[in-house]
């Protein structure tokens, strides 16, 4: 068993182009057509159909590029983890978070890291758009709730609940909701979605809001809620202060909707690197669940 040529091959069958798998390995396109050849004699069939104009992968060439690509992906994680065992963790960690909840939790976390790893240099991107952290270059995503099937490495951070309340104020002047149904009857503060859920003797439901305030911001939202102008649906990292001290007080509360997970989000062959895995865990210990 050899691996010479390995490389060079899947390099050729992920860009279509021996010059373009040159620039990638920083060598010559002949010493990538040599490489290539050498790995087509010693396997006895063609892996590449070349024209003037274009570089194919044959049918055997498609099969031995699938089953070498995972090979080759953990050869490259042993060699950086080994690498990296003796050093003091180093280097720039791209991540992204939510808005409102990276700003509040993780952004005062990541300084706590920054101060303890002093080779370490983090890039932080607030945002709640979708993205393709993978395409996007970034090493880790914090995402809050159901995740969608991908290859990406999850771990649970913490939890946490969703809260429906009002300030004193409001509920002087308009009797407490029982039962969602009633929702329809009150001032509902609304965010970025129409719709909150809940969740009542095990079933869940959704149920869609309207009032005479729209945020796609929480701590406006939040605001809102304590000036009277409302019922408001919000996690409890907003709201928990408030509620602690009677300046907001919680209706619904057996129809609270089931926990929400804080996650770690990864591409796979980051899931060992020791800064990533340094900062996860640090999140991971200092994130506290909403009560």
């Amino acid at each position: 068993m050899t691996w010479e040529g390995i490389v060079e091959f899947c390099a050729v069958a992920s860009t279509g182009s021996f010059t373009a798998a040159a620039t990638k390995l920083d060598t010559s396109g002949a010493q990538i057509s040599r490489k290539v050849a050498n790995v087509e004699k010693r396997l006895g069939v063609k892996l590449f159909n070349r024209t003037t104009r274009s570089v194919s992968l044959t049918q055997a060439g498609h099969i031995y590029f699938e089953q070498c690509q995972p090979a080759l992906k953990a050869l490259e994680e042993a060699e950086l983890n080994t690498s990296q065992l003796q050093k003091v963790p180093q280097g720039l960690i791209k991540l992204t978070a939510p808005v409102a909840f990276g700003e509040a939790f993780i952004a005062p976390l990541i300084n706590q890291f920054l101060k303890k790893y002093e080779g370490i240099e983090v890039e932080c991107r607030f945002t709640n758009d979708t993205m393709d952290i993978i395409d996007e270059g970034y090493d880790l995503a914090i995402r809050i709730g159901n995740l969608e099937d991908s290859t990406l490495v999850a771990k649970k951070l913490a939890t946490r609940q969703l809260y429906v309340c009002a300030s004193p104020e409001y509920l002087n002047v308009f009797p407490e909701p029982k039962r969602t149904d009633m929702l329809s009857e009150h001032q509902c503060l609304v965010g970025s979605q129409p719709h909150w859920r809940f969740n009542h003797e095990g079933q869940a439901q959704t149920v869609r809001v309207k009032g005479r305030v729209k945020y796609n911001s929480g701590n406006a939202l939040h605001h809102a809620a304590l000036a009277g102008l409302g019922l408001v649906q919000l996690p409890g990292f907003y709201v928990r202060e408030s509620l602690a001290v009677g300046k907001l007080i919680e209706v619904l509360s057996s129809y609270r909707d089931k926990r929400e997970a804080v996650w770690a989000l990864f591409p796979s062959n980051r899931h060992l690197v020791p800064k990533i895995r340094l900062l996860v865990d640090f999140l991971s210990a200092k994130l506290v669940d909403d009560e």
